[in-house]
Protein backbone atom coordinates (compact mmCIF):
# COMPACT_ATOMS: atom_id res chain seq x y z
CA UNK A 1 0.00 0.00 0.00
CA UNK A 2 1.18 3.64 -1.09
CA UNK A 3 2.12 5.61 2.03
CA UNK A 4 1.34 9.14 1.93
CA UNK A 5 3.02 11.45 4.32
CA UNK A 6 1.43 14.69 5.78
CA UNK A 7 3.02 17.68 6.66
CA UNK A 8 3.46 20.49 4.34
CA UNK A 9 6.88 21.45 3.15
CA UNK A 10 8.55 23.62 0.11
CA UNK A 11 10.24 21.29 -2.29
CA UNK A 12 13.09 22.84 -4.76
CA UNK A 13 14.24 20.34 -7.65
CA UNK A 14 16.90 21.46 -9.71
CA UNK A 15 17.67 20.33 -13.12
CA UNK A 16 19.63 22.85 -15.47
CA UNK A 17 21.16 20.07 -17.78
CA UNK A 18 19.46 18.87 -20.97
CA UNK A 19 16.16 18.08 -22.56
CA UNK A 20 15.93 14.39 -21.84
CA UNK A 21 17.90 15.17 -18.07
CA UNK A 22 14.76 17.57 -17.28
CA UNK A 23 12.04 14.45 -18.38
CA UNK A 24 13.80 11.79 -16.49
CA UNK A 25 13.75 14.66 -13.51
CA UNK A 26 10.00 14.16 -13.55
CA UNK A 27 9.29 11.45 -11.48
CA UNK A 28 11.19 13.32 -8.64
CA UNK A 29 8.58 16.05 -9.00
CA UNK A 30 5.75 13.84 -9.32
CA UNK A 31 6.43 11.64 -6.00
CA UNK A 32 7.15 14.30 -3.83
CA UNK A 33 3.87 16.05 -4.75
CA UNK A 34 2.67 12.44 -4.11
CA UNK A 35 3.95 11.70 -1.01
CA UNK A 36 3.36 15.58 0.11
CA UNK A 37 -0.09 16.35 -1.78
CA UNK A 38 0.09 19.60 0.41
CA UNK A 39 3.24 20.55 -0.09
CA UNK A 40 4.85 23.07 -3.49
CA UNK A 41 7.23 21.38 -5.34
CA UNK A 42 9.26 24.20 -7.63
CA UNK A 43 11.81 23.55 -10.23
CA UNK A 44 14.85 25.11 -11.47
CA UNK A 45 15.48 24.64 -15.26
CA UNK A 46 18.00 26.39 -17.81
CA UNK A 47 16.51 28.67 -20.46
CA UNK A 48 14.92 27.41 -22.87
CA UNK A 49 13.81 23.89 -20.95
CA UNK A 50 11.33 25.54 -18.99
CA UNK A 51 8.07 24.76 -21.13
CA UNK A 52 8.81 20.74 -20.59
CA UNK A 53 6.56 21.60 -17.48
CA UNK A 54 3.70 23.40 -19.72
CA UNK A 55 0.44 22.12 -17.79
CA UNK A 56 2.08 20.06 -15.18
CA UNK A 57 0.10 19.60 -12.29
CA UNK A 58 3.01 18.99 -9.89
CA UNK A 59 5.18 21.78 -10.51
CA UNK A 60 4.48 24.60 -8.18
CA UNK A 61 6.90 27.57 -10.17
CA UNK A 62 9.21 27.42 -12.77
CA UNK A 63 12.25 29.16 -12.25
CA UNK A 64 14.33 29.29 -15.11
CA UNK A 65 18.75 30.13 -15.16
CA UNK A 66 19.78 31.68 -17.90
CA UNK A 67 22.88 30.04 -18.09
CA UNK A 68 24.28 32.91 -20.45
CA UNK A 69 25.76 34.92 -17.74
CA UNK A 70 25.92 32.52 -14.75
CA UNK A 71 27.59 34.63 -12.64
CA UNK A 72 25.11 38.10 -12.23
CA UNK A 73 22.18 35.42 -13.06
CA UNK A 74 23.17 32.73 -10.57
CA UNK A 75 23.22 35.66 -8.12
CA UNK A 76 20.07 36.89 -8.69
CA UNK A 77 18.73 33.08 -8.83
CA UNK A 78 20.24 32.37 -5.57
CA UNK A 79 18.69 35.64 -3.92
CA UNK A 80 14.95 34.66 -5.52
CA UNK A 81 15.04 31.09 -3.78
CA UNK A 82 16.46 32.31 -0.53
CA UNK A 83 13.60 34.08 -0.45
CA UNK A 84 11.11 31.32 -1.00
CA UNK A 85 12.54 29.86 2.27
CA UNK A 86 12.36 25.78 1.09
CA UNK A 87 12.62 22.84 3.66
CA UNK A 88 14.22 20.81 0.84
CA UNK A 89 15.97 21.31 -2.09
CA UNK A 90 16.79 17.94 -4.24
CA UNK A 91 19.69 18.58 -6.40
CA UNK A 92 20.20 16.22 -9.66
CA UNK A 93 23.37 17.67 -11.37
CA UNK A 94 26.55 16.46 -10.22
CA UNK A 95 28.56 19.71 -11.44
CA UNK A 96 29.93 22.87 -9.08
CA UNK A 97 27.31 25.73 -10.12
CA UNK A 98 24.19 23.88 -9.11
CA UNK A 99 26.05 22.52 -6.23
CA UNK A 100 26.72 25.97 -5.21
CA UNK A 101 22.99 26.98 -5.66
CA UNK A 102 22.03 24.08 -3.34
CA UNK A 103 24.65 25.16 -0.60
CA UNK A 104 23.50 28.80 -0.93
CA UNK A 105 19.77 28.10 -1.07
CA UNK A 106 19.23 27.76 3.06
CA UNK A 107 17.19 24.70 2.86
CA UNK A 108 16.65 22.73 6.18
CA UNK A 109 17.96 20.30 4.03
CA UNK A 110 19.86 19.53 0.78
CA UNK A 111 19.90 16.42 -0.94
CA UNK A 112 22.02 15.99 -4.17
CA UNK A 113 25.08 13.43 -5.62
CA UNK A 114 28.42 12.30 -4.11
CA UNK A 115 29.53 13.15 -7.48
CA UNK A 116 29.03 16.77 -7.08
CA UNK A 117 32.34 19.27 -5.76
CA UNK A 118 29.91 20.25 -2.99
CA UNK A 119 28.46 17.46 -1.73
CA UNK A 120 30.60 17.39 1.40
CA UNK A 121 28.02 20.45 1.98
CA UNK A 122 24.75 18.72 1.41
CA UNK A 123 22.58 17.30 4.61
CA UNK A 124 22.74 14.32 2.56
CA UNK A 125 24.29 12.96 -0.13
CA UNK A 126 23.85 9.92 -2.20
CA UNK A 127 26.41 7.61 -4.42
CA UNK A 128 26.01 7.76 -8.03
CA UNK A 129 26.74 4.94 -10.41
CA UNK A 130 26.80 4.51 -13.64
CA UNK A 131 29.28 2.01 -15.86
CA UNK A 132 28.85 0.35 -19.28
CA UNK A 133 29.22 -3.65 -17.80
CA UNK A 134 25.39 -3.67 -17.56
CA UNK A 135 25.00 -3.81 -13.91
CA UNK A 136 23.48 -0.73 -13.42
CA UNK A 137 20.05 1.28 -13.06
CA UNK A 138 18.12 3.61 -14.80
CA UNK A 139 18.81 7.20 -14.88
CA UNK A 140 15.57 7.29 -12.97
CA UNK A 141 16.27 4.86 -10.67
CA UNK A 142 19.19 7.03 -9.71
CA UNK A 143 17.34 10.01 -9.46
CA UNK A 144 14.43 8.45 -6.97
CA UNK A 145 17.22 7.07 -4.92
CA UNK A 146 18.28 10.96 -4.05
CA UNK A 147 14.10 10.93 -2.36
CA UNK A 148 13.87 7.49 -0.68
CA UNK A 149 14.12 8.82 3.04
CA UNK A 150 11.04 11.25 2.15
CA UNK A 151 9.10 8.69 0.10
CA UNK A 152 10.14 5.26 -0.74
CA UNK A 153 11.70 2.64 -2.94
CA UNK A 154 9.09 2.13 -5.71
CA UNK A 155 9.88 2.70 -9.45
CA UNK A 156 7.46 5.73 -11.26
CA UNK A 157 7.74 6.54 -14.94
CA UNK A 158 8.38 10.41 -16.30
CA UNK A 159 5.07 11.88 -17.29
CA UNK A 160 4.34 15.41 -19.73
CA UNK A 161 0.63 16.51 -19.99
CA UNK A 162 -0.07 17.74 -23.72
CA UNK A 163 -3.10 19.53 -23.73
CA UNK A 164 -6.11 18.66 -25.81
CA UNK A 165 -5.12 21.84 -28.22
CA UNK A 166 -1.86 20.25 -28.31
CA UNK A 167 -3.16 17.25 -29.70
CA UNK A 168 -5.57 18.68 -32.08
CA UNK A 169 -2.78 20.66 -33.57
CA UNK A 170 -0.58 18.06 -34.71
CA UNK A 171 -3.98 15.66 -35.70
CA UNK A 172 -3.41 13.84 -39.00
CA UNK A 173 -5.61 12.69 -41.20
CA UNK A 174 -3.80 8.91 -41.96
CA UNK A 175 -1.48 6.72 -40.00
CA UNK A 176 1.62 7.79 -39.64
CA UNK A 177 5.80 7.11 -38.36
CA UNK A 178 7.77 9.82 -36.71
CA UNK A 179 11.57 9.88 -37.11
CA UNK A 180 13.68 12.04 -35.72
CA UNK A 181 17.21 11.45 -37.30
CA UNK A 182 19.69 14.50 -35.57
CA UNK A 183 21.07 14.89 -32.52
CA UNK A 184 24.13 16.77 -31.07
CA UNK A 185 26.71 14.13 -31.22
CA UNK A 186 27.22 12.61 -34.45
CA UNK A 187 28.04 9.76 -32.93
CA UNK A 188 24.60 9.26 -31.58
CA UNK A 189 23.20 9.57 -34.80
CA UNK A 190 21.91 6.59 -36.75
CA UNK A 191 23.74 7.39 -40.24
CA UNK A 192 22.13 9.65 -42.56
CA UNK A 193 21.53 6.95 -45.97
CA UNK A 194 20.13 4.44 -43.11
CA UNK A 195 17.17 6.91 -42.04
CA UNK A 196 16.38 7.32 -45.89
CA UNK A 197 16.42 3.71 -46.95
CA UNK A 198 14.36 2.78 -43.24
CA UNK A 199 11.88 5.82 -44.88
CA UNK A 200 11.88 4.45 -48.49
CA UNK A 201 10.66 0.79 -46.85
CA UNK A 202 7.71 2.21 -44.82
CA UNK A 203 4.29 1.66 -45.44
CA UNK A 204 3.98 3.75 -49.01
CA UNK A 205 0.26 4.75 -47.85
CA UNK A 206 1.41 6.13 -45.00
CA UNK A 207 2.84 9.74 -43.48
CA UNK A 208 6.82 10.22 -42.76
CA UNK A 209 6.99 13.10 -40.10
CA UNK A 210 10.67 14.46 -39.24
CA UNK A 211 10.77 15.88 -36.25
CA UNK A 212 13.40 17.63 -34.27
CA UNK A 213 14.45 21.46 -32.77
CA UNK A 214 15.04 24.60 -35.37
CA UNK A 215 18.51 23.79 -35.72
CA UNK A 216 16.98 20.07 -37.31
CA UNK A 217 15.00 21.89 -39.97
CA UNK A 218 18.19 21.86 -42.60
CA UNK A 219 19.41 18.46 -41.84
CA UNK A 220 15.57 16.55 -41.70
CA UNK A 221 15.47 18.31 -45.33
CA UNK A 222 18.36 17.15 -46.72
CA UNK A 223 17.06 13.32 -45.47
CA UNK A 224 13.67 14.48 -47.05
CA UNK A 225 15.30 15.40 -50.58
CA UNK A 226 16.79 11.52 -50.69
CA UNK A 227 13.78 9.82 -49.83
CA UNK A 228 11.26 8.49 -52.40
CA UNK A 229 8.38 7.33 -49.60
CA UNK A 230 5.43 9.73 -51.51
CA UNK A 231 4.27 11.22 -47.99
CA UNK A 232 6.99 12.92 -46.18
CA UNK A 233 6.65 16.36 -43.82
CA UNK A 234 9.71 18.12 -42.39
CA UNK A 235 8.04 19.39 -38.79
CA UNK A 236 11.44 20.33 -37.37
CA UNK A 237 11.20 23.59 -35.44
CA UNK A 238 7.06 23.89 -35.64
CA UNK A 239 6.12 22.14 -32.67
CA UNK A 240 6.42 23.05 -29.00
CA UNK A 241 7.44 20.33 -26.31
CA UNK A 242 4.06 19.36 -25.37
CA UNK A 243 2.95 18.93 -29.19
CA UNK A 244 5.71 17.19 -30.45
CA UNK A 245 5.00 14.95 -27.43
CA UNK A 246 1.47 14.44 -28.22
CA UNK A 247 2.34 13.88 -32.19
CA UNK A 248 4.37 11.14 -30.77
CA UNK A 249 1.70 9.86 -28.85
CA UNK A 250 -0.42 8.75 -31.64
CA UNK A 251 2.01 7.49 -34.20
CA UNK A 252 2.34 3.85 -35.37
CA UNK A 253 6.10 3.73 -34.22
CA UNK A 254 8.62 6.27 -33.35
CA UNK A 255 11.91 6.41 -34.85
CA UNK A 256 14.76 8.07 -32.52
CA UNK A 257 18.14 8.07 -31.83
CA UNK A 258 19.89 8.43 -28.27
CA UNK A 259 18.62 11.42 -27.58
CA UNK A 260 15.96 13.92 -26.27
CA UNK A 261 12.88 12.34 -28.29
CA UNK A 262 13.04 9.41 -26.91
CA UNK A 263 12.61 10.63 -23.03
CA UNK A 264 9.52 12.34 -25.03
CA UNK A 265 8.58 8.82 -25.99
CA UNK A 266 8.96 7.27 -22.48
CA UNK A 267 6.63 10.20 -21.29
CA UNK A 268 3.97 10.15 -23.13
CA UNK A 269 3.87 5.68 -23.34
CA UNK A 270 4.53 6.50 -26.96
CA UNK A 271 5.67 3.30 -29.23
CA UNK A 272 9.81 3.64 -29.80
CA UNK A 273 12.56 2.28 -31.71
CA UNK A 274 15.77 3.66 -30.65
CA UNK A 275 19.23 3.47 -31.63
CA UNK A 276 21.67 3.33 -29.98
CA UNK A 277 25.10 3.62 -31.75
CA UNK A 278 28.08 5.03 -29.62
CA UNK A 279 26.36 4.65 -26.25
CA UNK A 280 25.26 1.87 -24.46
CA UNK A 281 21.60 0.92 -22.91
CA UNK A 282 23.46 -0.12 -19.52
CA UNK A 283 24.37 4.27 -18.87
CA UNK A 284 20.57 3.94 -17.81
CA UNK A 285 19.12 6.48 -20.39
CA UNK A 286 16.89 3.68 -22.26
CA UNK A 287 12.80 3.90 -23.61
CA UNK A 288 10.53 3.48 -20.85
CA UNK A 289 7.31 2.91 -22.85
CA UNK A 290 5.50 -0.08 -22.65
CA UNK A 291 6.24 -0.81 -26.74
CA UNK A 292 10.37 0.13 -26.84
CA UNK A 293 12.88 -1.58 -28.42
CA UNK A 294 16.63 -0.93 -28.17
CA UNK A 295 18.06 -1.22 -31.32
CA UNK A 296 22.21 -1.66 -31.56
CA UNK A 297 24.39 -3.76 -33.17
CA UNK A 298 25.56 -6.99 -33.23
CA UNK A 299 28.78 -6.58 -33.29
CA UNK A 300 31.34 -7.23 -30.26
CA UNK A 301 33.24 -3.94 -31.20
CA UNK A 302 36.16 -2.96 -28.46
CA UNK A 303 35.52 0.37 -28.82
CA UNK A 304 31.99 0.33 -28.00
CA UNK A 305 31.12 2.65 -25.99
CA UNK A 306 33.55 5.28 -26.44
CA UNK A 307 32.01 7.79 -23.84
CA UNK A 308 29.35 8.60 -21.75
CA UNK A 309 28.42 11.21 -24.24
CA UNK A 310 28.54 10.99 -27.86
CA UNK A 311 31.57 12.54 -30.15
CA UNK A 312 31.58 14.43 -33.03
CA UNK A 313 33.29 11.84 -35.07
CA UNK A 314 34.26 8.50 -34.85
CA UNK A 315 37.41 8.12 -32.87
CA UNK A 316 38.25 5.36 -35.00
CA UNK A 317 37.03 6.06 -38.46
CA UNK A 318 35.04 3.41 -39.26
CA UNK A 319 31.50 4.20 -37.18
CA UNK A 320 30.72 0.04 -37.08
CA UNK A 321 28.59 1.06 -34.00
CA UNK A 322 26.12 2.73 -36.35
CA UNK A 323 25.99 -0.15 -39.14
CA UNK A 324 22.92 -1.71 -38.21
CA UNK A 325 20.71 -3.21 -40.97
CA UNK A 326 17.57 -1.67 -41.22
CA UNK A 327 16.00 -5.50 -42.06
CA UNK A 328 16.96 -5.25 -38.35
CA UNK A 329 14.72 -2.33 -37.50
CA UNK A 330 12.01 -3.71 -39.48
CA UNK A 331 11.90 -7.00 -37.84
CA UNK A 332 11.88 -5.59 -34.78
CA UNK A 333 8.19 -4.43 -35.14
CA UNK A 334 6.84 -7.50 -35.71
Amino acid sequence: MQKEMGGKKKFLVIQTAFIGDVILALPVISKLKRFYPESTVDVIVRKGNESLLDNNPNVNKVIVFDKSRKFANGTQLIKEIRQNKYDTVVNLQRYFTTGFITVCAGAKTSIGFDKNPLSFLFSRKVKHEMSENGSNKHEVERNLILIESLTDQSFEKPVMYPRVEDFEKVKQNKSYYCLSPNSVWFTKQYPVEKWVELMNRLPQNSRLILIGGPGDKESNQLILEKSTHPDVVNMAGLLSFNESAALMKNAVMNFVNDSAPLHLCSAVNAPVRAFFCSTVPAFGYTPLSDDAKVIETEDNLPCRPCGTHGKVACPEGHFKCGHIPVDVVLNSLD
